[in-house]
């Protein structure tokens, strides 16, 4: 279930590595560490890893990493399918129609399973955990109560760290901004930021400081700042480990994925012994590792006789339940009392002689001496003004002086002689305010003045007025109920009246299904928009159709689904049961309603009655041949009858050569013996001409209509070209569609000569003939040497195959030398004439970066003076040349 898990808290798929569970734990969240080890290996926790350092070369690193990439997917995918065959393969159908939220439910169970396999481990202390888990995976389970409103995915929360209740952050930053207003405004502006006023959490009432307001949004394990939003997360979750300190504190942090709701016990094995320390060490949970090993405890209680009968238990040992009879502290009285409280006082006066041997001491029963007489030593008078030195036999006299001391009244003082025994009442009159500060009035010093003003005062809810008679200003609080309604809109708060928003309401709803079997317990006052659970149970509500028992469905609101089973009935016309499905109860739309009388008038929403509808007409599949006895088709009952297949009859004409081509109709065989494949009297009569195929070259078609048998031979002209395409000949076509190659290539011959070109571009000898031109040309050809002075006649058939050709004599070479050193001679004047322009634009550049002709700011001008060649060589080439061609003249005709 760990690949489970992970699909829901870590990411489907997501190889994070940095919570495995340890073998020995079993299944669970990511533990790390849980069973004492720590699982390398987890599904889709490896990727391609870098490509070797000796790497030959590129191709070579990518193709080792693609191999490596491939191994790891192949062991992610054997993992993944060994884990499916393992924890699906035992579902059954029920299990397959569950929802999600029911499998959420198992992975969480089987993930905190893991803390309690071991060592006696107590299941009710992960309920919290495993709730707060449960809630953050369900759709608007998790609530906020200053709001009523669900707890989206992608909205910034608190969380508080007394009772893990989630708020959205605006509405906590609000409560806690009012809280402090609320505390700090009924002082004084002295006193005003003096002192960092609290504030409470809506639903546990744990105080947070000023400093602890939220102001940030954080995962719950307080790591991430704003945690991104990761479908295959806990909502609000960062992802990583949650490594908060347990509570009480071990030592040890928490294995999970960060989670809300409180850390579950530490899961960690830790080898301790009994309280006692009796028994031997064993490893036990660290959660659970304070145990009693059942044996009496045996450690001598406080009364110093007895030993401690109870079980191995943790703490101090229970007083002594043993009686034994023991004196009090003065020892006059002795009694039957509990072992465990040996020190007791009786009622009587101690009554023993004082040092002084005139009085006795008048102490109850106590503890020790009963110390010196208190009428011992130097005493004053009455109003303490003298001081005298007596006998403690003799009681101190009055001074005589005015007693003086202060009268309860606090302003006078007694005006008597000094005197024994307490000072009478101040009886003078005074100019008395009284305690509102309203109202004046003279009366006697030691009576109390009030006046019946009633005070206006707001009290501290600043709803209700104080109404005290003559209030000093220092009203009490409030303490009519605030009778206010709470957000959930079903309560009053019960409170007393007070300022502010008032607390959210306490109490819980439970939303059930139909049948009451499933509940979801929910905050007041979103049982509305809560969603009933999704029951397991089958809905026991009787059929309202004629089967005797519906289709097994889940428990559900509103009316029963349709019923799908089978009809059933017996059909009258034919005797079948009806397949359809029940049609007890459909649901048909009304006609007949009231129609809009125009467009100002809204029209009514279609209305939908149940009525039941009669069976459909049977579907029973008959066997029925079709009229032109194509096939047999299974038919509809209730459509069973002659009928057409829609095909062609396609049955054999009279002509043998056509079928009918009309749509499947009825054939009235005459002779059963010839066969379904004879036409009959219905059938259509061929009225096409003859469509056989005409022998290989005719083109004509047949001149009968359509019969049976073989054509007549074609006797009509047809007009062919001849070989050499120019003459057009007239034969039989039956001559021509039976002759051999060799008859038609006579036929095809118009005795004259082929006006074919040979390659050599003469014209064939031969007379028309098919094919190609035979190559065997004797025409007179002349002949050149390169330089085309010399010439000769010669038979184009051996001048084609290269067999003669004509050399140039030394005239010939004579007269290419002399050509060439013409050529040669006009090259080197040219380049000697580019050179002399050259040098003379370099003179005139030169003699302008001079300086010279700068006023006059003329171009220079530079005189060349032209060569014979230059000034004569337009008229001197064609001279040339004329007499070149004349000396080739003279020379060939000498030859000649």
């Amino acid at each position: 279930m760990e690949a489970s898990w992970r699909q829901v808290a870590g990411g489907r798929g997501r190889a994070r590595g940095r919570a495995t569970a340890a073998p020995s734990s079993g299944n669970g969240l990511h533990l790390r560490g849980a069973g004492g080890g720590r699982e390398k290996g987890s599904v889709g926790a490896v990727g391609p890893g870098p490509s070797p350092r000796g790497a030959a070369t590129p191709a070579a690193a990518e193709l080792m990493s693609q191999r490596k990439f491939e191994e790891i997917k192949k062991a992610n995918q054997a993992a993944a399918k060994k884990l499916v065959e393992e924890h699906f393969s035992s579902s059954s159908e029920e299990e397959g129609d569950e929802d999600f939220e029911g499998k959420q439910g198992k992975i969480v169970a089987n993930t905190f399973t893991t803390y309690t396999t071991q060592t006696d481990g107590d299941m009710r202390e992960l309920e919290r955990t495993k709730q707060y888990v449960h809630e953050a995976f369900q759709a608007g389970a998790m609530t906020c109560l200053i709001c009523i409103a669900s707890v989206k995915r992608n909205q910034a929360v608190w969380s508080c760290s007394g009772c893990f209740c989630i708020f959205h952050m605006p509405c906590i930053q609000k409560w806690a901004k009012d809280s402090q207003f609320l505390v700090s405004s009924p002082l004084t502006d002295d006193d005003f930021g003096k002192r960092d006023y609290p504030w409470p959490c809506p639903k546990c009432r744990f105080e947070y400081k000023r400093s602890d307001t939220p102001s940030r949004y954080y995962c719950y394990c307080g790591k991430v700042e704003d945690p991104p939003l990761d479908p295959w997360l806990v909502p609000h979750s960062c992802g990583h480990i949650c490594e908060r300190e347990f509570k009480p504190p071990c030592g040890h942090k928490c294995l999970l994925l960060c989670h809300p709701g409180p850390c579950p016990p530490c899961p960690k094995m830790v080898t301790t012994t009994c309280y006692c320390k009796k028994a031997k060490p064993i490893p036990r949970r660290c959660s659970a590792k304070e145990w009693s090993c059942q044996l009496p405890c045996g450690r001598k209680l406080l009364c110093g006789q007895h030993k401690c009968e109870s079980p191995c238990h943790a703490g101090n040992c229970p007083p002594c339940p043993r009686v034994s009879r023991q004196k009090c502290v003065c020892g006059k009285q002795a009694a039957e009392r509990s072992c465990a409280s040996p020190l007791w006082h009786c009622d009587q006066v101690c009554g023993k002689t004082l040092p002084c041997g005139h009085h006795t001491c008048e102490q109850v029963c106590h503890v020790g001496a009963c110390g010196q007489c208190p009428r011992s030593g130097k005493r004053f008078c009455p109003c303490q003004k003298s001081k005298f030195s007596l006998p403690c036999t003799e009681d101190v006299p009055t001074c005589g002086d005015s007693c003086d001391k202060v009268l309860e009244c606090g302003i006078h003082r007694c005006s008597q002689r000094c005197h024994r025994g307490p000072c009478e009442t101040c009886r003078q009159e005074v100019e008395k305010q009284c305690r509102c500060g309203k109202h004046t009035k003279r009366m006697p010093c030691h009576k109390p003045y009030l006046c019946e003003t009633k005070c206006v005062k707001m009290r501290d809810c600043q709803k209700h007025q104080c109404r005290r008679k003559c209030c000093p200003g220092n009203c009490p609080p409030c303490d009519q109920n605030c009778g206010r309604t709470l957000g959930c809109r079903n309560h009053k708060c019960p409170s007393v009246c007070h300022r502010g928003s008032c607390y959210p309401c306490p109490e819980t709803v439970d939303v059930k299904c139909n049948c009451g079997s499933t509940k979801v317990t929910v905050p007041c006052g979103r049982e509305r928009t809560t969603r009933p659970p999704k029951c397991k149970e089958q809905c026991s509500r009787p059929p309202t159709c004629h089967h005797t028992s519906q289709e097994k469905h889940r428990c559900h609101f509103g009316s029963c689904p349709p019923c799908h089973q089978p009809c059933q009935k017996v059909l009258e016309k034919c005797g079948h049961l009806c397949p359809a499905p029940c049609h007890d109860q459909a649901l048909i739309k009304q006609t007949g309603r009231h129609q809009p009388t125009g467009p100002w008038e809204q029209p009514s929403e279609p209305a939908f009655i149940q009525t039941a509808l009669p069976c459909p007409p049977c579907q029973v599949p008959i066997p029925t041949e079709c009229l032109g006895k194509h096939e047999v088709s299974p038919l509809p009952c209730h459509t069973v009858g002659p009928y057409s297949c829609k095909r062609v009859c396609g049955r054999t004409l009279d002509c043998q050569n056509h079928t009918c081509m009309k749509e499947c109709h009825k054939v009235t065989e005459i002779d059963a013996f010839i066969g379904k494949n004879k036409a009959g009297p219905e059938c259509l009569q061929c009225e096409e001409g003859c469509s056989k195929s005409r022998p290989l070259g005719c083109p004509h078609p047949c001149v009968l209509p359509c019969h049976p048998g073989k054509c007549p031979p074609c006797v009509q002209m047809l007009r062919i070209k001849c070989h050499c395409k120019i003459t057009s000949l007239y034969v039989e076509c039956r001559k021509i569609t039976t002759a051999d190659i060799d008859e038609k290539n006579l036929l095809s011959c118009c005795k004259n000569q082929c006006p074919k070109e040979l390659p050599c571009g003469h014209r064939c000898k031969e007379m028309c003939h098919p094919g190609e031109c035979p190559f065997n040309c004797n025409q007179k050809v002349k002949l050149r040497c390169p330089c085309k002075r010399i010439k000769k006649e010669l038979q184009c058939n051996k001048v084609r195959e290269n067999q003669i050709s004509i050399e140039c004599d030394t005239t010939c070479k004579e007269m290419k030398r002399k050509a060439s050193e013409i050529k040669e001679a006009e090259a080197k004047a040219a380049l000697e004439e580019e050179k002399r322009r050259q040098q003379a634009e370099l003179e005139a550049f030169e003699n302008r970066l001079k300086g010279r002709r700068k006023k006059s700011r003329k171009r220079d001008e530079v005189a060349v003076e032209l060569t014979l060649w230059q000034k004569y060589k337009y008229s001197l080439l064609p001279a040339c040349a004329l007499v070149v061609l004349v000396f080739a003249w003279y020379i060939a005709r000498d030859v000649a």
